[in-house]
């Protein structure tokens, strides 16, 4: 009783400023109304009623036809990739021993990582790394893609029976393995879309880019009505395993694995009901992509002429950097108006006054329901935790995801989303902010309502585990 007291008081301080208006208009057409039988037959009074009525009509055609249109999210699916492709802790060290013989400080560093990482015995490789040496190669690089993407694919068509051909806009991001043909036209291809599809490559853009595909497809949504719009995120990695001895670049190796979803998106007014959730905002906020120092993961070569994906040791101070640039555009949005009246208070006492006051932090929790932290690693997890003052439960869906599948890059986002699904936790009303981090370095928002009753997917990624989760995560794991 008392929680929804206070979403009805933060839902009307919310909207004073509609309310106000709406009130203003009708006590307008009222005084109009009372003076109309005294003055029906002066012209004049009748020429500045038609002329008020007008206006306003003409207002509201005009804010209905320029208002942006409602982007929904009718469904989504994640890869599972099956178990004869998990990499158990054991097995991860053993083959870092024999691949890395000659280099005892680059085996103990590794092992070190898995012992830290908070991933669990069924994260997985593709089959191409599985071998003693690895040899990847462009084949098995596209049976990786089409292994993962087909999957997530096939499920998603199965959950909402769209046919391929009413697929309007194809998204594919994917930022190491950009093939010719490209990922995309395997896609069209393979599902026989229709010749006039839409299709786009986002490659480059690193964890972050599923947020920015998100985008993409909204703002392509907003001149294309009555569209479906699909997005397909993932992260191939069968071509970028690194075997030299850069700890920088051996760390990837250790956390990332298989993953990849697709998101079936529309704007038609048609499907309201239908859709799991509506998109409210997405942020996009890219910091210092010129300053070398902010080049947090890129793929490079070391002076062995070994390639690989390399982490910039600062990656938490700038990640930091980053989402407080991203919270400044986003907090305005969502945040209530007595959690933004607090920080001006704050602020003005602070800068103006000289008051001897912390900088006051707002409160998220009072804008969302449920939190998807990009699962990059155990310290990203922990840092934005802490930065955002999230307790182990609203952090619980990032972690388990990363615990059962690893970093899947981009795609980590709508695992998490799943395993809340899977959980029963998401209601009709809930706001999710989804919080991405990638190269460059970019830290991206994306902040949905859920739009009705979601029952756990038979097929989804959860499924056949779920009820072992949450599980217990000790600080190390002893190989």
């Amino acid at each position: 009783m008392l929680q929804s007291a206070k979403r009805s008081y933060e839902y009307l301080i919310n909207h004073v400023p509609k309310l106000l208006l709406v009130t203003i208009i009708f006590a307008i057409f009222i005084q109009v109304f009372k003076q109309a039988p005294r003055h029906l037959l002066n012209r004049y009074y009748f020429i500045h009623a038609l002329a008020f009525s007008l206006l306003t009509i003409s207002i509201l055609a005009f804010y209905l036809l320029n208002k942006p249109r409602t982007i929904y999210l009718l469904d989504f699916a994640c890869f599972k990739p099956p178990s004869i492709l998990r990499v158990p802790y054991a097995t991860a060290a053993e083959h870092g021993r024999i691949i890395l013989a000659s280099q005892p400080k680059s085996i103990a560093f590794q092992v070190k990582i898995f012992e830290r990482s908070g991933l669990g015995e069924e994260t997985c490789l593709p089959h191409s790394l599985h071998y003693l040496p690895p040899s990847p190669d462009m084949v098995d690089a596209r049976d990786e893609a089409e292994l993962v993407i087909f999957s997530a694919m096939d499920s998603l068509f199965q959950q909402t029976g769209i046919n391929p051909k009413d697929i309007d806009i194809l998204i594919v991001n994917c930022s190491l393995f950009a093939p010719t043909p490209s990922i995309s036209a395997m896609v069209v291809n393979k599902y026989k879309m229709r010749s006039n599809v839409k299709s786009y490559n986002l490659s480059g853009m690193g964890c972050s880019a599923g947020l920015i595909s998100i985008d993409f497809a909204k703002n392509l949504l907003q001149v294309h009505p009555e569209s479906y719009a699909v997005v397909l995120s993932t992260e191939i990695i069968t071509p970028n395993s690194y075997m030299g001895k850069e700890r920088s670049m051996l760390l990837p190796n250790c956390l990332f694995r298989m993953g990849g979803a697709a998101i079936l998106l529309t704007n038609k007014m048609s499907q309201r009901k239908r859709a799991k959730y509506i998109l409210l905002h997405v942020v996009r906020t890219h910091k210092g992509s010129e300053d070398k120092s902010y080049r947090c993961v890129t793929q490079e070569e070391d002076k062995e002429g070994h390639v690989g994906i390399a982490l910039n040791l600062d990656l938490m101070v700038i990640a930091g950097n980053s989402l407080k640039s991203n919270i400044s555009t986003i907090g305005p949005l969502v945040l209530p108006a007595t959690e933004q009246l607090l920080f001006l208070f704050n602020l003005v006492g602070r800068k103006f006054l000289k008051l001897n006051l912390k900088p006051y932090i707002p409160d998220f929790k009072k804008a969302f329901h449920h939190f998807c932290i990009h699962a990059g690693g155990r310290a990203v997890i922990d840092e934005l935790q802490k930065s955002l003052r999230l307790s182990s439960e609203h952090v619980e869906a990032s972690r388990m995801t990363l615990h059962r599948f690893g970093n899947t890059s981009s795609s980590s986002l709508w695992y998490e989303i799943g395993y809340m699904e899977a959980k029963g936790r998401m209601k009709k009303g809930d706001r999710v902010w989804q919080i991405g981090f990638g190269s460059g370095f970019k830290c991206n928002s994306a902040v949905w309502v859920c739009n009705r009753e979601i029952e756990a997917t038979k097929n989804s990624a959860w499924a056949d585990c779920i009820q072992r989760y949450p599980v217990n995560e000790p600080e190390a794991v002893k190989l």
